[in-house]
């Protein structure tokens, strides 16, 4: 077992030279013929030899197909470089893989776990679903919508649809009209797979209205499968899940496509206008993801990997790719906490054997805050990592997670982007865990921070950037003009240079701190200043509910401005706030106002929506609500410079 070395080590965990011995890293290192330690210099190796590197990932992980002789070619753009480019492969084939008898999927929702299935029942569903869509007239190339759940029907629809050559996009069924409509509307998909209810808090939403009302606006839309009820309203083909299924096919049939073969086009969180269509390639996608869950997460055959998510985030297709490493996997439906149980989710990972949790930084905070300690009432005995993203992971909920869940655990705070399709920044299973930081580069991601000259800099803030190219970059953007929109949003800062957008400090010791996004960056006197900062604090203090910070113009400057949902605000209370902030960060951190608001503005996908907290706040209006799961939160900033503040 590991050892926690209290009061003896900077480290909350560090792996046993057994865990380090047995891990993937350390045998793709081998099988590389490179040392894994030093890890800065194995990094090095795998981002200057970049087609040795992403050649020995593909054997590594045994990808299904014809590699071809051409690996890398390096061009004058990054956007421009091409990887494999005599590849083909079939992305459904590589996930559909192992014995008939191994358990592929358990799927869970509001109940408990409702069934497993093992991967020779999942092939013969996608077999069957693929023979369906083919009987349909879905062909290569063609667009399929889903609105759909994280259940195994969902997940069928998406390995029969990608299997046929066919793009998968999807969208979550509490998605309204509008968000659906700018979404999956850009890309005018041919067909459209959706369930017509969903539960959420064990409460059932119909939405066959909500779903009308979208295929109306879509002219596009063909056919339509209904997984749940029937759709009697729309001019399109309609017919059952079932019936879709009632077919002979019994083994899918895998054709081969090259590897830049678009897969699927997922979309930016869209609030400051259009949601971002990104189109991502099967190859990269695929290699991207083995190597995060195999080199990076250290997922073995036979774990159950798990991430809550819906199914129109990045995390849903990094989850489901968890079968290419032969690993089952969970899908669960619902809301993480319910009406008996706070442990809802960890009651499930005891019982399916869970050994990866993916979660959020805002999910483990309700659970800290509501005094959860699940060393008393779990036992956990096959979880080993629990990963985390969405946003900055807080120091105090590293030392949470060690007090209060497991001691022996490989904690992961990673982050990257839906642009990516992965992560730029993570951990790995034979690195030291530190609290408040991310513990190294991804390999084979040529990651940096940079500051405004363009420097390399550490121990200071800068703008995360990536210098060599990676084969899940997007392939474009999705419409008119998508190439120049692609090139316009990650290189048009730093010419050749991948300008992510996110504001970070890489430490002397090459881990990570990630302060939030560059656009959201406060800048009081000139200082930059991000909102992780400030947030880590605030989540601190018992008496506020939640926080949002942003940065108001004033006199030629910006000032700091603080919104706390709380029971109440007082002078007293404000002055205590402020004292917090000043003890432990600094006085360029402190707020000029502090206000009490009832609601905190997020995205659909559970992150805070600095952005459009200030354009409301300065009267300006915050285009595209659609992206917001609780628009209707901005009211309460509404003229709120002319409300009382502390």
């Amino acid at each position: 077992m590991s050892t926690r070395l209290l009061n003896q080590s900077p480290y909350l965990w560090e792996p046993t030279e057994e865990q380090i011995q047995a891990s993937h890293i350390q045998a793709f290192a081998k099988f590389c013929g490179q040392s894994l330690f030093p890890y800065d210099r194995f990094h090095r190796w795998s981002i200057s030899h970049i087609g040795d590197f992403w050649s020995h990932v593909w054997d590594y992980a045994k990808v299904i197909g014809n590699k071809g002789e051409t690996i890398y070619t390096p061009a004058e753009s990054m956007a421009d470089a091409t990887f494999f480019s005599e590849a083909t492969l079939n992305f459904t084939e590589n996930l559909l893989r192992g014995p008939d008898e191994r358990i592929a999927v358990y799927e869970a929702n509001e109940t408990g776990v409702t069934r497993s299935v093992t991967m020779g029942e999942l092939r013969t569903l996608v077999a069957k679903a693929q023979r369906g869509l083919i009987d349909l007239g879905v062909q290569k190339g063609d667009r399929v919508a889903g609105v759909t759940t994280n259940n195994l029907d969902g997940l069928v629809a998406v390995l029969a649809t990608v299997s046929i050559g066919a793009i998968w996009t999807s969208c979550s069924p509490d998605f309204g009209v509008k968000g659906m409509v700018d979404r999956i509307g850009q890309v005018n998909p041919k067909l459209l797979i959706t369930a017509l209810h969903y539960q959420y808090k064990q409460k059932s939403y119909q939405i066959s209205e909500k779903i009308t009302d979208v295929c109306n606006q879509m002219k596009s839309i063909e056919k339509i499968v209904t997984i749940t009820g029937k759709l009697n309203t729309v001019s399109a083909e309609t017919i059952s899940w079932d019936q879709l299924l009632d077919n002979r096919a019994t083994k899918p049939k895998y054709e081969s496509f090259p590897f830049d073969q678009p897969l699927y086009i997922l979309y930016t969180s869209g609030t400051t206008g259009l949601p971002k269509a990104i189109v991502h390639s099967t190859g990269g996608t695929l290699l991207q993801h083995v190597k995060e869950h195999q080199l990076h997460s250290d997922l073995q055959p036979n774990d159950v990997l798990f991430w809550y998510s819906n199914t129109a985030w990045m995390m849903y297709p990094w989850l489901i790719s968890g079968l290419a490493s032969d690993a089952s996997i969970l899908l669960y439906d619902g809301s993480p906490i319910t009406k008996e149980s706070l442990t809802h989710l960890w009651d499930i990972a005891e019982e399916v054997g869970l050994t990866h949790f993916g979660t959020s930084p805002k999910y483990l905070d309700t659970l800290m805050r509501a005094g959860v300690h699940l060393k008393e009432t779990h036992s956990l005995p096959r979880l080993k990592s629990i990963l985390s993203c969405g946003a900055p992971l807080a120091a105090e909920q590293y030392d949470w997670i060690y007090e209060t869940i497991k001691d022996d655990l490989y904690l992961a705070s990673i982050s990257g982007g839906t642009e990516i399709m992965g992560c730029f920044v993570m951990g790995t299973i034979a690195h030291p865990i530190k609290r408040g930081e991310i513990t190294c580069k991804a390999l084979g991601m040529a990651v940096d921070v940079l500051d405004e000259r363009g420097a390399s800099v550490f121990a200071q803030k800068g703008d995360l950037v990536c210098t060599q190219p990676f084969p899940s970059k997007p392939l474009t953007f999705y419409g008119e003009n998508g190439d120049q929109r692609y090139r316009d949003n990650y290189f048009s800062k730093r010419p050749g240079i991948w300008t992510h957008g996110d504001f970070a400090e890489q430490t002397i010791d090459q881990s990570f701190i990630i302060y939030g996004r560059a656009d959201t960056t406060l800048n009081p006197g000139g200082v930059r200043i991000g909102t992780a900062e400030i947030y880590r604090i605030i989540e601190q203090i018992e008496q506020i509910k939640d926080s949002i910070v942003f940065g108001l113009p004033c006199e030629n400057d910006e000032e700091i401005v603080l919104c706390i949902v709380a029971d109440e605000l007082t002078k007293e209370f404000a002055q205590e706030i402020r004292q917090q902030i000043r003890s432990k960060a600094s006085p360029r951190h402190v707020p000029k106002r502090i206000f009490l608001v009832d609601e905190i503005p997020y995205t659909i996908n559970g992150k805070k929506v600095e952005g459009a907290a200030k354009t409301e706040s300065i009267g300006q209006e915050v285009k595209n609500k659609a992206s917001l799961s609780n628009p209707h939160s901005l009211r309460h900033f509404t003229r709120l410079t002319e409300k009382e503040c502390f």
